[in-house]
């Protein structure tokens, strides 16, 4: 069975991931479901503001 999810290989400063897993693990979260959920957040915010993506 073909996995839903997609991957993507993100690069960032070793600073951002240690304060990424700080917010994670304090909201009970995994790093990968805590940015899930913002990048969630950042989406519900731009189309409140330009209009739903229409993909």
């Amino acid at each position: 069975m073909k996995d839903p999810m997609s991957r993507f290989t993100l690069r960032v400063s070793r600073e951002l991931l240690e304060k990424l897993g700080y917010i994670a693990e304090f909201e009970g979260r995994t790093k990968n479901r805590e940015l899930e959920h913002m990048i969630r957040l950042r989406i519900s915010a731009f189309e409140k503001e330009y209009g739903k993506i229409e993909l």
